[in-house]
């Protein structure tokens, strides 16, 4: 391979490809279902969607499906930027093809960009800490970075004020509720909460939170009790909760929506934040409409996510898939 003078090569090799795929494993995704699936080719990276994995009661739009491999689509990216690579990126590029997101390119060596090589060093740190967060607020000038890095992805964020709050708990509280009555939500909560050992996704009890008081309501993962994690002694009085949103509902946007929330949360994890997405008052129709009603008809909500500072335990690992289920190397490595 031809290389620059700063001795990054001029093209990347499958390899190179690859190892970003490899990156995007560590993406979060509903339920933990890591529904996407990555193709490698000689010059290319090419990103689809898992129809298997995506959720039929919860997420019939496939929204929430199409925002994790947005997240997975942005943390293979800023790996290959982070590399030294100048990269583009076509969204949707077949309209006969749905289930193919996007398609990734290096197209040559670029200057350090210590911006995302700070992201990527987040990637293997950041967990969803649905564990209650403490008192201290987090600081205006660190809301207006995540802003920004949601901003440079093509979507927007919504601070929600304090007299937003108890539209926003009551919301997720009435939404969770309505799934829990619904025998087809808990058979489906039930699959992908009890996966077999070696599945490598869901969520298992043992990263599951037991229910308490919470500022806004956090979702069950183990309804019954058998939760492996206490919520700490917290109330999330310090939490900043964040809309993340769009200016249009439909898959084109939900990927750049998924792109964005992997830079939010890769910043929030430069910045010493814990932090866990909440799609409860965005799975049903109604709840939504309420979320829109807090960005004042504005845009279309995608996800609510609640960042603070966390407790001081780690957690442990979410499962992960192994490369081998989810990559395919059409080429072989140099």
């Amino acid at each position: 391979m031809n290389r620059s003078s700063t001795g990054v090569e001029q093209t990347p090799t499958v390899r190179v490809l690859e190892a970003a795929a490899r990156q995007s494993l560590h993406a979060p995704s509903v339920f933990n279902t890591q529904p996407w699936r990555w193709r490698v080719t000689p010059d290319a990276l090419e990103l689809r969607a898992d129809p298997d994995r995506q959720l039929a009661h919860t997420d019939p739009d496939a929204r929430l499906l199409t925002l994790s491999c947005g997240a997975a689509l942005h943390h293979a990216r800023v790996s290959l930027t982070a590399a030294g690579w100048a990269v583009t990126v076509e969204r949707m590029p077949d309209p006969g093809d749905p289930a193919l997101l996007a398609r990734l390119r290096a197209t040559g060596p670029a200057d350090l960009d210590v911006p995302a090589g700070r992201l990527v060093d987040a990637i293997p740190r950041r967990r969803s800490d649905r564990r209650a967060y403490g008192d201290r607020p987090v600081p205006e000038p660190v809301l207006a970075r995540l802003t920004d890095a949601v901003e440079a992805e093509g979507a927007h964020l919504h601070v929600v004020r304090p007299d937003q709050m108890p539209m926003l708990a009551v919301s997720t509280g009435r939404a969770a509720d309505a799934e829990l009555a619904d025998p087809a939500y808990r058979e489906e909560l039930r699959r992908w909460t009890n996966r077999p050992a070696d599945s490598g996704d869901g969520v298992p009890a043992a990263t599951a939170v037991r229910p308490a008081p919470r500022r806004v309501p956090v979702r069950d993962y183990a309804p019954g009790g058998a939760a492996g994690l206490s919520a700490g002694a917290d109330f999330d009085r310090g939490a900043a909760y964040l809309i993340l949103f769009g200016e249009r509902d439909e898959p084109a946007a939900w990927l750049r929506g998924g792109e964005a929330l992997s830079a939010l949360l890769l910043t929030a994890t430069a910045e010493g934040l814990a932090s866990a997405p909440l799609s409860d008052a965005i799975e049903l129709a109604w709840p939504r409409r309420m979320m829109r009603d807090l960005l004042a008809g504005i845009g279309a909500p995608y996800l609510v996510v609640r960042v603070g500072w966390g407790p001081d335990a780690e957690l442990p690992p979410a499962p992960r898939r192994t490369p081998a289920d989810v990559i395919e190397v059409v080429a072989p490595p140099e």
